[in-house]
């Protein structure tokens, strides 16, 4: 479980990475997006992946901390989301005012040949 979790953050940090330095802003926040995922991931997985464990204090539990699984992480992941979402829409917007005001949705406004 550890390895898919592991790949998997480390593809969606290289894919946005990728998407980041890409000359479009619709790309870049693509990017963005893809690299709050990879970041949301690696905080869910720093909290130990526990499968069917109690995340809050249970009397059925044993009392030892093995039994549980920490609620932290994943509070902060479900901020981290929110947040994130906010933030794309804020980009989004701000890239169609950009795309209206400079007639190109390039990140340095210069259209390159192919």
């Amino acid at each position: 479980m550890e390895l898919v979790i592991s790949i998997t953050i480390g593809i969606l940090a290289g894919s946005g990475l990728w998407l980041i330095l890409r000359p479009r802003t619709f790309q870049v926040i693509i990017g963005l997006s893809l690299l709050s995922y990879a970041v949301n991931l690696f905080i869910f997985g720093m909290g130990r992946l526990r499968v069917g464990k109690a995340p809050v204090l249970d009397a059925t539990v044993p009392p030892y901390l093995a039994g549980y699984a920490d609620p932290v992480p994943q509070a902060l992941v479900l901020t981290a989301i929110v947040i994130s979402f906010a933030m794309t829409a804020l980009f989004l917007v701000v890239l169609l005012a950009a795309r209206g005001l400079s007639g190109s949705d390039h990140v340095d406004r210069v259209e390159r040949g192919s």
